[in-house]
């Protein structure tokens, strides 16, 4: 069965082919993606890797986690399956309601 690994603290730099080439030593990799921001395309510092095994996936995160990696020392665990739906809303003004917490005059 598939393993959906986590990749934190990922250079700017990192690119998703790197991320296949460093943990296909490890086993065979579905995916590798590098989440980015919709609006600027940058990298948001971290991703995910899929691997074909979960013995692979163990080995990898085992031999990768706190390792350097573009100058950065990446986090690797196990990704937590759960629906992207679950996380609470979020507003755009910061919690502080549209007036951005100040007094409203109407």
């Amino acid at each position: 069965m598939a393993q959906k690994i986590y990749v934190g603290n990922l250079s700017y730099g990192t690119t998703e082919e790197k991320l296949t080439s460093i943990f296909s030593q490890y086993g065979e990799v579905l995916s590798s993606v590098i989440i980015k921001d919709r609006f600027t395309d940058q990298s948001k510092g971290f991703g995910f890797v899929e691997m074909v095994e979960a013995d692979a996936a163990n080995a990898a995160i085992e031999a990768l986690n706190g390792k350097d990696l573009d100058g950065r020392r990446v986090r690797v665990n196990i990704a937590e399956d759960r629906p992207r739906n679950s996380r609470p809303p979020r507003d755009n003004f910061g919690g502080q309601g549209r007036d951005g917490g100040r007094y409203s005059y109407r």
